[in-house]
């Protein structure tokens, strides 16, 4: 009973976090859970549907403020749909400590895009064809790792020229298509704990929703990134140091 409700707390409080700087706490809740003991791939399937349940509720904030690019949106999602169940069946066969180095990688590369990336154009790409290869190629590794996806596609739509406004959005409505069909390819061979789900996403929803305001009228995106960034690094380093 006690660990459900420290898990709840702890996840309400990485949701408002993350959701303030424009993204959901599954990258971070999924080592934290594995920490304190979960199975890394349970923490994976947890920390996916938290992820899920935080961007719909930024996804349903944007839909009524009318600022989503559904013809934008529509190829990284199918595409996402598509390829993110295959690397999440993929890592059945794949050694955990593996997925444990990449998603450490994957920590660090998130914190170093958050605290030192900068939103400029590699150079100015057009056409729906990129949206279809970046979608599947995200879609594979996000289900890979056991994460939505967010942190790889926004900075690489943002590199190849794709408008930072614009990517945030569609990111924030696609990620939940990457992240339960994900998650329901885990289900599938992992044992849920349905209670820990329940609580867990019932912190995040309420988290994202938190968030969201505090980003959209109280608070600096730049200011929340920094906090962001060193909590992955955080986790990185604590992640590697388990590994090796």
């Amino acid at each position: 009973m006690y660990d459900y409700l420290f898990y709840s707390i702890m996840t309400l409080a990485l949701a408002i976090i993350f959701s303030m700087g424009g993204a959901g706490p599954g990258i971070a809740l999924i080592p934290i859970l594995s920490f304190f003991g979960l199975d890394f791939t349970l923490a994976r399937a947890i920390g996916l549907f938290a992820g899920a349940s935080t961007t719909i509720t930024a996804s349903i904030m944007n839909i009524k403020r009318k600022v989503v690019d559904f013809y934008f949106m529509l190829p990284i999602a199918l595409m996402l749909l598509i390829f993110a169940p295959i690397g999440a069946y993929s890592s059945k066969f794949i050694d955990e400590d593996i997925i444990k180095f990449l998603f450490m990688l994957l920590l660090f590369y998130s914190a170093f895009m958050m605290m030192f990336g900068k939103k400029k154009a590699f150079f100015k790409t057009e056409g729906k064809l990129i949206l279809f290869l970046v979608g599947g190629s995200v879609g594979f590794i996000a289900g890979l790792l056991g994460v939505g996806g967010g942190n790889i596609l926004i900075p690489l739509l943002v590199l190849l020229g794709f408008e930072p406004k614009k990517v945030a959005v569609t990111v924030s409505f696609v990620v939940p298509f990457s992240a339960l069909s994900s998650f329901f390819t885990y289900a599938s061979y992992v044992q849920i704990d349905w209670i820990l789900l329940f609580c867990v996403s019932i912190s995040a929803i309420i988290g994202g929703y938190l968030g969201n305001y505090l980003m959209h009228f109280k608070l600096e995106q730049k200011d929340t990134k920094k906090v962001m960034a060193f909590i992955l690094f955080v986790l990185a380093i604590k992640l590697l140091w388990g590994i090796f």
